[in-house]
């Protein structure tokens, strides 16, 4: 009941931001809109799938057959990807995939396995954010004129310009310490949080100060100049 009660509200909430982020997103067309969601579709669906990919690989080498069971030890988009998550990366610029669950008493050093699984999908977000990276490095040093001066080729760039910063805003939005996000889980196991009787209360009552923290604009406080920062950096280097 708690999960589905979650989601309604997260559901609700996506609702209204859509709506504000239709109105208020300045394209000249509906035509616009479009074409720019379009070219993000591989970033978002490359890195919801690998994200989560990540998180079922290491729990399963770190010895619980939980992920391969329920089919999540694959790539698959369709094993990962989230509604809610999806739609809500598309519009509001940050969101996840089906979390993939996980038996911790399989570990054999449960406090490090579990550490280890929590930093697996953003690492996959970060080795995706290189890889792109290279990709348009190479794009720009060996065709500038068809990459940035035909359409299909600008097309092709901005995808994988797409790819770089939805993979970004994957990684630092997933490591912000908040329950049910990565971020929480790792200073969870690495300060041995569970020891202390507010650990339980604040985890299951994750999604609702998740909301409030968006809602209230406490995420986009950390993730725009961080974003920023990155990006700034990235494009020097794709520029040099």
């Amino acid at each position: 009941m708690r999960n589905r009660n979650s989601s309604l509200i997260m559901i609700l909430l996506i609702v209204l931001l859509v709506v504000r982020s239709i109105t208020r997103g300045g394209y000249d067309s509906i035509g616009d809109w479009l074409i720019e969601h379009i070219l993000m579709m591989p970033g978002i669906i490359i890195g919801l799938s690998l994200h989560e990919f990540g998180h079922a690989w290491v729990s399963s080498k770190c010895g619980d057959p939980t992920p391969e069971r329920q089919g999540r030890l694959t790539p698959n988009p369709l094993a990962h990807i989230d509604p809610v998550g999806f739609v809500s990366l598309i519009f509001l610029g940050f969101g996840w995939g089906k979390p993939v669950q996980i038996d911790p008493y399989y570990y054999k050093n449960r406090r490090r396995d579990e550490a280890l699984v929590a930093v697996a999908g953003v690492a996959m977000n970060l080795i995706i954010v290189i890889i792109s990276v290279v990709i348009a490095k190479i794009m720009l040093t060996f065709g500038p004129h068809f990459f940035l001066r035909t359409n299909p080729g600008l097309a092709i760039l901005q995808i994988v310009e797409y790819c770089i910063y939805i993979n970004l805003v994957l990684m630092v939005f997933n490591l912000l310490p908040i329950p049910p996000l990565d971020g929480f889980n790792l200073v969870t196991q690495i300060f041995d949080l569970r020891k202390y009787s507010w650990w339980n209360k604040v985890y299951y009552n994750g999604y609702f100060i998740l909301i409030l923290f968006v809602a209230l604009g406490f995420t986009n406080t950390i993730l725009t100049p961080a974003l920023r920062a990155m990006y700034g950096v990235i494009n020097r280097f794709l520029m040099m």
